[in-house]
């Protein structure tokens, strides 16, 4: 018998899908999507490995604590400093600048404390770090850990954190000076890295609250007087807490900033023996030591 046609004539019922086909396509769809994730992955990935070099200094290894005051404040970078009334003790800081130290040599002429730089903004790690600060100690140095502060890149808790996790630990064993905040020019740009005063104030002071709930203690802030008082109006909020390294290249320490009475740490030289910058600690070596102690 012949299909009927014309109007009212059966359609053809559609032949049903395999379950076998119906899985292939399945499959199908779901190798599109999969090879689309890696993509979208790796896509992101970039970006954020972009923002990062964004964000990164262009010259970390040239950045050490006082790489830029002699150009803007001058000083006289053999200095010898007068002799004063305490007690005093030799220290040098470092950073992948100097490479490879010759720590005996330094002991040798006298040297006991080192600060060594870990890390700059939130992108860079001192390669060197682990040699310099190990090397110090081995020779039987006290020794601690700076960061090299960009304020326009980060948060000051960010920069803490960057810190912290990345050699600025504190222990109370004696032989482990407070952390430091190196706060100074901007190597990069405009010297108070494009903050009002008001606003330089609050990122020290995020940076030194969460150095101090991280490790205990309140960072060591490293400066000079001539930019405290450009870059955060001369404040006074920090003397009561900080201790105060204080960098001027000349015979005698000068005038502090406002919040401080004494300095604890003075950077008087960045053409010394062996590595350049030298140091004075305020008092004798066994102050130094209750320093490290806490």
């Amino acid at each position: 018998m012949s299909a009927q046609t014309g109007k009212g004539a059966h359609r053809k019922r559609p032949a049903l899908r395999s379950p076998y086909a119906m899985g292939g396509l399945a499959l199908a769809v779901t190798a599109t999507l999969a090879s689309l994730v890696p993509a979208m992955a790796s896509t992101t990935e970039a970006s954020e490995a972009d923002a990062a070099r964004a964000q990164a200094p262009a010259h970390p290894e040239r950045d050490w604590m006082g790489s830029t005051i002699a150009e803007h404040e001058g000083g006289d970078p053999e200095a010898i400093p007068k002799a004063t009334a305490a007690a005093t003790v030799e220290g040098v800081d470092v950073s992948n600048h100097q490479g490879t130290v010759n720590w005996t040599s330094l002991w040798n002429k006298n040297v006991r404390f080192a600060y060594v730089k870990a890390t700059e903004s939130t992108t860079y790690k001192n390669p060197k770090f682990a040699s310099q600060y190990n090397g110090s100690a081995n020779k039987g140095m006290i020794r601690g850990a700076y960061h090299f502060a960009l304020p326009n890149k980060s948060s000051g808790t960010a920069q803490a954190d960057y810190f912290v996790n990345n050699g600025g630990r504190w222990s109370a064993d004696g032989k482990t000076l407070p952390p430091v905040l190196d706060i100074e020019y901007n190597p990069y740009g405009a010297s108070c890295y494009g903050k009002t005063k008001a606003q330089m104030v609050t990122w020290i002071k995020d940076f030194s609250a969460r150095v101090k709930k991280r490790t205990g203690r309140d960072p060591v802030i490293y400066t000079t007087t001539s930019w405290w008082k450009s870059c955060t109006g001369n404040s006074g909020a920090f003397g009561a807490k900080n201790p105060l390294w204080l960098a001027r290249y000349a015979s005698t320490p000068g005038a502090l900033p406002a919040g401080w009475k004494t300095h604890t740490i003075w950077q008087y030289t960045s053409s010394g023996p062996v590595v350049g910058d030298h140091n004075k600690f305020n008092g004798s070596l066994t102050r130094l030591k209750a320093l490290a102690k806490g």
